[in-house]
């Protein structure tokens, strides 16, 4: 097991302005929740048309345009059920910290946060997974704001991390994205066909899928394998307990461990590397192509 002492001997703090969590229920001071339907889609305006229902004790349900960010305007698509917060500027109306409203996605996501849960509590003081042992099981949102779950995975080698999108030291989470955009790249040249790679957010309280589509989209990441991860914030806590990374609020920083884990074809974790030292060509190295159907 990897040692406590040793995992705290490698808490980088990063610094991050303070988020408001699509779970809480004052979202701030002019600062609205609502729930509604995409009616269209506007492209040349940065803005979405929503037909949203009544705001308590503030606004009748009415339909009205909002601006958006990029990342939430390439998610959107018309009749899509959303939720998010709201506030007015100079220029209108803006909506952000947007998360799809699919039922039965809700009930997937849900459901398997809390068959985490209990498996996190089960393990107790042996929560961490070690080499050897399997992948836990999870389901949580993309950056398209699909539902994505361990399972959708199974027979492709991955390489998983921690990162989150508004982490300002260099040498982390950019630097961690970085290496992991040269290992797919990697993966690719060596003809590699059946590799994954997924990065989940330690910052699920800011980290939105329409955010982190925009984080990929604005390093030209090639999202075709490579899947940024968010969701409630308890499964990811659960999550990063059973694969060994730390991390704490103190003040206004974010302090948090780095690990990268190779998983192989049948979900089991074959190797790790703590900290943000790991090199591309070691984990390319350790990959492998599939055999060919039919060979001996």
């Amino acid at each position: 097991m990897v040692a406590t002492s040793l995992l705290l001997g490698g808490l980088t703090a990063c610094g991050r302005s303070s988020g408001t969590n699509a779970e809480k229920d004052d979202p701030g001071e002019g600062r609205h929740r609502v729930t509604g339907r995409i009616v269209s889609v506007s492209q040349e305006r940065g803005a979405l048309l929503v037909d949203h229902d009544e705001i308590p004790g503030y606004m009748p349900a009415m339909t009205m345009e909002f601006k958006v960010a990029s990342g939430d305007l390439a998610n959107a698509r018309p009749g899509m059920k959303i939720r998010g917060v709201f506030y007015q500027a100079a220029a209108g109306f803006h909506l952000e910290e947007i998360w799809p409203v699919d039922d039965a996605g809700v009930r997937i996501v849900d459901e398997s946060a809390r068959a985490l849960r209990q498996d996190t509590v089960t393990r107790g003081g042996g929560a961490f997974r070690e080499v050897g042992e399997q992948l836990p099981d999870f389901a949580l949102y993309d950056q398209s704001g699909e539902v994505v779950q361990a399972g959708r995975f199974r027979g492709r080698q991955i390489a998983l991390n921690f990162i989150f999108t508004r982490c300002p030291d260099a040498s982390m989470c950019p630097a961690s994205t970085m290496k992991m955009m040269q290992l797919q790249q990697a993966a690719k040249e060596a003809g590699i066909s059946n590799f994954q790679i997924i990065s989940i957010t330690l910052d699920p309280e800011y980290d939105t899928p329409g955010i982190l589509r925009q984080y990929a989209d604005e390093r030209g990441i090639d999202t075709s394998n490579f899947s940024f991860l968010t969701g409630p914030e308890r499964a990811i806590k659960d999550l990063m307990a059973q694969l060994g990374v730390l991390a704490f609020q103190d003040g206004p920083l974010l302090s948090h461990t780095l690990a990268t884990v190779l998983i192989d074809e049948n979900g089991k974790i074959i190797h790790r590397v703590d900290g943000s030292q790991w090199q591309p060509g070691d984990f390319a190295s350790r990959l492998h192509r599939p055999e060919a159907k039919g060979s001996s």
